[in-house]
């Protein structure tokens, strides 16, 4: 989970609330301090954070609770509201109102920026656009090479030059390639810090190119420094939007989370992983939420959509239903799943999940659980995929040395398939919960684990 010590924290705090018998004033100043002490661990600024926590008590004190909530409720949703606020509110919209749209990527060495643009290369191809990638960074010695690794990944063009020692020169060799795109994807030099080189080269860039977006990108453990770095490249080429990387992996990712506030630019995306699919689009309500552990369906349904066709999904769910599925409904079934993600980061974005605190390493059993299920798949014949009930000893015996694993592991996987159909006859045709429920009491299969 992105922050997971702040998350851990905020929902701690919110327990509090939901576990109070009164609000009164002595709850809210405890809330206040806690909320501050969470922050200010992230490495939120100190003053933003009390600006934060004032409006929460002026809320809470002033405001008159709803009719239709408790006061617990409402104090809960004032938590929310200006935590989003405080994030920025609304998630950016994209709208390419004029082709080639053009992209550029401006940031400090080792922040994420070559990773960066192959992850938005990948983000805006599978949406359908036509998109390009070029190397400006003419100081690094594996920086084209970098950039080509991942454009070669994801089937997307990319230009460059390594014995050219001019940025510019290279942008302008490749120009008219570049322009038959739908989106051009700007990748440029960064430094260990800011030098009048780089600023000049930047600014040189920016005024040729004269780029639609100019982003930053910082690393979420650059911590309150964030807050410098952004006011400096504003002012070299006007930033006006952030991605922030490296969510994934520090305590203190509230310093560059909020160092949008010296530029008023909005994040626009977060690096959570080091998959090229690990890059979101920034909805500070979804990110809140998971923070929160209310979770955030809006960015899960979308990941599904890009990920499972709806017509497939809709046929393989039907079969399901009826109990009428094999090993290669089961297969198709995971590597789906797999294409959204690991299980730890799916979990946090359905609604309620978060707050059950499901230890993480039963998640990653349970993921690593089904990586030997898809080998085990992979070493069987279409035939047994297709009806798994030809599956006896001898059968059995051959697949675990195909697959190079236990004939238990091989058993497991059937013990489990047969369950799974057993569960689904019983489900079939029943609307009722309460009736469903009647009908597993006593039917459940014996070790069944959901």
């Amino acid at each position: 989970m992105v922050l997971d010590k702040l998350s851990e924290s905020l929902r701690g705090t919110l327990k509090k609330i939901a576990g109070a018998i009164f609000v009164d004033d002595r709850l809210i100043n405890e809330l206040i301090k806690e909320i501050q002490k969470a922050l200010l661990y992230a490495d939120c600024n100190v003053e933003l954070v009390f600006e934060l926590t004032k409006e929460i008590k002026r809320r809470a004190l002033e405001e008159k609770t709803p009719i239709n909530i408790s006061k617990k409720e409402h104090l809960i949703k004032i938590v929310y509201d200006e935590l989003v606020k405080f994030l920025g509110e609304e998630k950016p919209e994209f709208k390419l109102e004029k082709k080639p749209f053009k992209i550029m990527l401006v940031g400090l060495f080792g922040n994420g920026k070559t990773s960066s643009a192959g992850k938005l290369g990948k983000y805006f191809s599978v949406r359908g656009n036509k998109v390009s990638m070029i190397q400006l960074d003419v100081h690094r010695p594996s920086a084209y090479d970098q950039l080509k690794t991942l454009g070669d990944s994801i089937n997307i063009n990319v230009y460059g030059d390594p014995k050219e020692k001019n940025a510019l020169n290279i942008y302008k060799k490749f120009e008219n390639e570049l322009n038959k795109s739908d989106i051009i994807i700007v990748d440029t030099a960064g430094r260990d810090a800011l030098s009048e080189d780089l600023i000049k080269e930047i600014e040189e860039i920016n005024l040729y190119i004269k780029p639609d977006e100019r982003w930053l990108v910082l690393g979420a453990d650059m911590g309150q420094g964030a807050k410098q770095q952004s006011e400096q490249f504003h002012k070299s080429c006007e930033i006006n939007g952030v991605i922030i990387t490296k969510l994934d992996g520090t305590a203190k990712g509230g310093g560059a989370l909020i160092a949008t506030s010296a530029t008023k630019a909005k994040i626009k995306f977060i690096g959570v992983g080091e998959r090229i699919d690990d890059l979101e689009l920034f909805n500070p309500k979804g990110f809140v939420g998971r923070l929160l552990g209310m979770g955030d369906l809006e960015s899960l349904l979308e990941k599904a959509k890009l990920a499972i066709d709806e017509n497939q999904a809709e046929d393989l769910g039907k079969r399901f239903l009826k109990g009428d599925f094999n090993f290669l409904d089961l297969y198709e079934q995971m590597e789906s799943m797999s294409k959204l993600g690991p299980l730890t980061k799916i979990v946090e974005m359905i609604p309620g999940f978060g707050n059950m605190n499901i230890p993480k390493e039963m998640l990653e059993g349970q993921e690593g659980k089904l990586k030997v299920w898809k080998v085990i798949m992979q070493s069987m014949t279409k035939k047994e995929l297709e009806d798994p009930d030809l599956l006896d000893s001898s059968r059995i015996e051959r697949i675990a040395k195909g697959s190079g694993l236990a004939t238990q592991e091989v058993r497991g996987l059937i013990k489990q398939y047969k369950q799974s159909k057993k569960m689904f006859k019983l489900i079939k045709g029943v609307e009722d919960p309460e009736k469903m429920m009647k009908k597993f009491k006593g039917k459940m299969p014996k070790g069944f684990k959901i």
